[in-house]
């Protein structure tokens, strides 16, 4: 079974008509301009800490990374949701982990958006079943998997999208060698720079702004496939996907998906469609 067909496996075999477009390194990295709305840089990120433990260096690790950007700055909060289900808060990011299971997925990034491409809130899964395994229980897949999904709540895409290619020294590559990907590096710190270089006349960085947003999307549990809405992009090797759920209006939710190699994935009673 090649890669794609396994990630359509996982998925629960939806029948989507997907356009697979070539990936190559990209000169800017911006994701679909999605963007915290706020009325100056910089600004501040509040992260909540819904992660055991084991995960609290690596978060702290990647916050004080890209907090070294010069348009924003991070924060870690207390955790305000339960990390299994891990429901986003209005105006800030929530991570969490978890044994969530033989999903197929290392890690999920959620950004809930208003207005278009306003970001108002997201949401962090990293999934403790692959972590506690040989393969992923390193501190390079720990780093760069926390550095990257993080990086994504904030609007940023990936450099480069091909497992194989050599390592471009930044969390923002999926690579198959995750040593030297475990920071961010000064093209993201640019890129943020870029995203971020107009302001706006309002800011989503507030939890008091719950109002723009259907408070249904925030009630949602991403937990698999079924509830991350329409297949809308995937890397050539199958590797990482792109989710979008619609309510309309301007408002929906973007779930970034990386999944683990095809040999780690054993289907069983926990995957959740």
């Amino acid at each position: 079974m090649s890669k794609t067909q396994r990630v359509l496996l996982v998925a629960g075999v939806i029948a989507l008509a997907v356009v697979v477009l070539p990936v190559v390194t990209q000169a800017t990295h911006s994701w679909n301009n999605y963007h915290w709305a706020r009325t100056s840089n910089p600004f501040t990120i509040k992260l909540g800490d819904n992660v055991s433990s084991t995960w609290d260096s690596y978060l702290a690790t990647t916050s004080s990374d890209w907090s070294l950007s010069s348009v924003l700055d991070t924060v870690i909060v207390d955790g305000s949701t339960r990390p299994r289900s891990c429901k986003a808060k209005s105006g800030q990011g929530e991570v969490c982990s978890a044994k969530y299971g033989n999903t197929g997925w290392l890690g999920i990034a959620s950004i809930y958006l208003t207005s278009g491409s306003h970001i108002s809130a997201g949401t962090v899964k990293v999934n403790d079943t692959y972590f506690n395994t040989s393969t992923y229980n390193t501190p390079a897949w720990r780093n760069l998997v926390m550095c990257q999904e993080v990086g994504h709540i904030f609007g940023l895409d990936h450099q480069d999208e091909n497992f194989n290619n050599p390592p471009l020294g930044t969390c923002m590559d999926y690579s198959s060698n995750p040593e030297p990907n475990q920071h961010p590096n000064a093209h993201d710190y640019e890129q943020l720079e870029l995203i971020y270089e107009h302001v706006d006349d309002f800011t989503s960085v507030a939890a008091s702004r719950v109002g723009i947003s259907p408070q249904a999307m925030y009630d949602l549990d991403l937990a698999g496939p079924g509830q991350w809405g329409q297949l809308v992009d995937m890397s050539p090797d199958g590797r990482t996907s792109t989710f979008r759920l619609d309510f309309g209006h301007g408002n929906q939710i973007i779930t970034f998906v990386i999944w683990v190699d095809a040999e780690d994935f054993v289907p069983g009673p926990d995957v959740r469609n």
